[in-house]
């Protein structure tokens, strides 16, 4: 028989154990050692060669909701620079747009990735710039900068990549839109003055024109000397910061060169062209600047070129 203290002994230890949850069993040291990546559901990564460049390119691909129910459906594509920041937050924006996606048409989006084997840093400044006179500077890998070679890039999307794209997925060829910011602005820009119809819409974000002493003046002036028209549906958007202020300490303003400006000189000088096809919407966006501008303006975008089909 217990004695009285082994008794109240035997009962505490008792009682503890109906009032303490088991234990979690522990995680296994192999999903501790190597934790699975996150991965977007039902996304798609492409390796495409450029074979004139001898480079290889990553796409990411997102299909929409009824791509596969209604598989007579042809879609609009959205192509998308600078793709390692842009691809994940163009995808979830363009699922909230009207509640839920339904303030937008259903659209296939592509998302242009960086060279493989290159920094994002080295790989836009070669690709995105039309001219290899590039602002002094170095590569976070140690290596000098290339510039120049944006058009060498844009044949690389019309001949190679764009019809992959067509060939692989049900696209509508006749409504590629293409968006681009900073040096992807920059870069639609060259496209659009040197093959407009290579797509239907540009969005053109805070576009780098100051960029080789304001080139693309130049080149826009040529193109006008050469042409009477110039086919294409083109916003421009930038943010309220890009700009210089002097009499403001804010540092989200711009220091040395007046973006909004430079903006403005370039959208009065398209519309004075007179293009009978050129549709050119401009608009400059409160309260953002150069880094934080983009995620307002391709939701712009989306409502602009992409707005969804009654009936």
């Amino acid at each position: 028989m217990l004695r009285l203290p082994a008794l109240l002994v035997a009962l505490g230890l008792a009682t503890a154990a109906f009032a303490e949850p088991a234990a979690e069993p522990p995680a296994s040291a192999a999903a501790v050692a190597n934790p699975a990546p996150f991965v977007l559901k039902d996304t798609e990564v492409r390796t495409i060669r450029a074979k004139a460049l001898q480079r290889d390119y990553e796409i990411y691909v997102s299909l929409p909701a009824s791509y596969h129910s209604a598989p007579r459906r042809r879609f609009p594509v959205l192509f998308v620079t600078d793709a390692d920041y842009a691809f994940p937050l163009v995808r979830s924006i363009a699922k909230r747009v009207g509640n839920r996606a339904q303030g937008l048409e259903e659209f296939i989006l592509v998302g242009l990735s960086y060279a493989v084997g290159d920094s994002p840093q080295f790989s836009r400044r070669r690709d995105y710039t039309p001219t290899p006179n590039g602002e002094k500077t170095r590569d976070e890998s140690g290596r000098p900068p290339v510039f120049g070679e944006a058009e060498g890039y844009r044949r690389f999307l019309a001949e190679e990549l764009m019809p992959f794209v067509a060939a692989t997925y049900r696209t509508d060829t006749s409504r590629s839109i293409y968006a681009g910011h900073s040096y992807g602005g920059l870069l639609g820009l060259h496209i659009l003055l040197s093959e407009p119809t290579m797509f239907s819409h540009y969005i053109l974000g805070s576009p780098s024109l100051w960029f080789d002493q304001k080139v693309m003046f130049s080149r826009e002036k040529a193109y006008a000397d050469a042409n009477k028209e110039l086919k294409a549906d083109v916003l421009m958007a930038i943010a309220s910061y890009e700009t210089i202020n002097k009499a403001s300490n804010d540092p989200r303003y711009s220091r040395n060169v007046d973006m909004i400006a430079d903006l403005q000189e370039f959208e009065k000088a398209l519309r004075s062209r007179n293009y009978p096809g050129l549709s050119l919407t401009s608009e400059i966006i409160p309260g953002e600047d150069h880094l934080t501008v983009f995620p307002a303006i391709i939701t712009r975008g989306l409502m602009w070129a992409l707005p969804a089909r009654r009936g």
